[in-house]
């Protein structure tokens, strides 16, 4: 019997297999280009959401505001801020009946990382709950515009 002196590996390939410089190209290449098609329309969902989330935080305060102003017969003035909702204010004029528990957990800021602001009287109504938008500055449009509590109302018909 004769033995083999081919060595396992040496049969018929001598050829290494892997990716070739281009073919790595290709498809970084192709990565970037659906990246910049959808990096787009994902932005602008963000800010649509920032945007529904400032909404959403503003008709929290609101309701929070309601009842504080049904226990005390007067919304916070400017100078008490929206904290009176969180702790009872020590200025005047002080609530008389204060709920115990306040009427809001914590306040939250807006999605832009700034407090929200508070008027008290606000134009054309009681009060009045904005923020500034992305840019913080007042003014602007789309994501940068500001956002009241009170653009949020339905309109009547």
């Amino acid at each position: 019997m004769r033995q083999s002196t081919v060595r396992h590996g040496q049969v018929g390939q001598n050829r290494q297999r892997g990716f070739n410089l281009i073919e790595i190209m290709v498809v970084v290449v192709i990565i970037g280009l659906l990246a910049s098609i959808v990096a787009p329309m994902v932005s602008d969902k963000a800010d649509k959401a920032r945007i529904q989330k400032a909404k959403a935080d503003m008709e929290a305060i609101k309701t929070a505001l309601k009842l504080y102003q049904l226990d005390n017969f007067n919304y916070p003035t400017s100078e008490q801020g929206l904290t009176a909702l969180v702790s009872k204010p020590s200025q005047a004029p002080v609530p008389r009946n204060y709920s115990t528990n306040g009427y809001i957990e914590q306040l939250q800021q807006d999605p832009w990382g700034r407090d929200y602001l508070y008027a008290s009287p606000g134009e054309g109504h009681p009060y009045d709950i904005y923020t500034l938008g992305a840019d913080g500055v007042s003014g602007g449009e789309e994501q940068n515009a500001d956002i009241s509590v009170w653009e949020q109302a339905p309109k009547a018909q």
